[in-house]
């Protein structure tokens, strides 16, 4: 194959040679604006090719052709498909070029060149379908079933079976002279126009539950407050005693009395808030460790012995000045 500098040269014998031989054979002659239109896009497919996009060149040329049958165009949508490495439809573009140039053609000798090479990089795939199968190979549509043996350019190939809107494919590898064979069934198509259409939505994990944490931040603050107002109790109860060391004559009973009441109220709330934060606490562990919990939660590792017919919880809270009991069940 040439270098694609040759698509170049063509540009000015397309626009010049449009209506005269090089118009393709039983072709019925465009109109003006048909011509300038395709003139157009080939112009286009030639610049794309200069820049290395083949895809983008292809698409114009074949507009160009649809637009205005012509053999110069014929070659260069054979030359970019060989670019593409489509060896299949390459060798279908210059087989025609060859049909309908005729034989003074310019590039006839390097286009038959072209076709031995390209003979030697196809194969057959022979189709069996159910009639009426939209049928297409590596996703361009080839026709209805039944259909002669397809060429295909070798490699592995994607075939698609389209029947009542319901699509099957089959992929195969394509050898260079080889046949190869492809049967659908129509019960396999029955099958997949039959078959429920599932979709699938990606599983959710729910979002864990916010109260063990909120039952162990509140945990925490009670036993940091039962920590402050057990410091306060002990440092009045530490002053009460000093006064008393003094004397009568150093101090009055009414400040021993406040000392008195400020001791045992500051006892009485440590008491309190220290109850409150065991009792929160074990809610917590069994919120968090507990039957109810979650199965796929972190936390049902931490306790593999938890029978699943739990007790529920029953706890009992004792307080007396300076002491605290908790009991319960779990």
């Amino acid at each position: 194959m040439k270098s694609t500098s040759l698509v170049f040269a063509l540009a000015f014998a397309y626009s010049m040679q449009f209506v005269g031989p090089a118009l393709a054979q039983g072709a019925t002659r465009p109109n003006g604006e048909a011509q300038r239109s395709a003139g157009k896009h080939f112009q286009r497919g030639v610049a794309l090719s200069g820049e290395a996009d083949y895809a983008g060149a292809l698409s114009e040329f074949k507009k160009a052709n649809e637009l205005a049958p012509n053999v110069a165009v014929l070659y260069n949508i054979g030359q970019t498909h060989f670019q593409l490495r489509g060896y299949a439809a390459a060798l279908q573009a210059f087989e025609r070029y060859l049909s309908e140039a005729g034989p003074t053609a310019e590039h006839r000798s390097e286009v038959e060149a072209n076709v031995e090479t390209l003979r030697t990089r196809v194969g057959r795939i022979d189709v069996v379908a159910p009639d009426g199968t939209d049928i297409a190979v590596d996703d361009e549509p080839v026709g209805k079933a039944p259909l002669p043996p397809l060429l295909a350019s070798v490699g592995r190939r994607k075939l698609t079976f389209l029947l009542e809107g319901t699509p099957q494919i089959r992929f195969v590898e394509v050898s260079a002279g080889e046949n190869t064979r492809v049967e659908v069934r129509p019960a396999e198509v029955a099958r997949a126009a039959s078959a429920p259409r599932t979709v699938s939505t990606p599983r959710v994990d729910p979002s864990p539950s916010v109260l063990p944490l909120a039952l162990w931040i509140g945990a925490g603050v009670l036993a940091g407050g039962a920590a402050t107002t057990g410091i306060l109790a002990l440092g009045a109860s530490s002053n009460l005693s000093d006064e008393r060391r003094k004397g009568a004559g150093m101090t009055s009973r009414g400040r021993l009395d406040d000392l008195e009441s400020r001791t045992t109220r500051l006892a009485l709330i440590t008491d309190i808030v220290a109850g409150a934060a065991l009792v929160t606490g074990a809610v917590a562990v069994y919120v968090s460790l507990g039957p109810h919990a979650s199965a796929d939660a972190p936390q049902k590792a931490l306790a593999p012995h938890a029978h699943p017919h739990a007790h529920p919880l029953k706890l009992g809270l004792h307080f007396s000045l300076g002491r605290v009991g908790l009991d319960g069940i779990f």
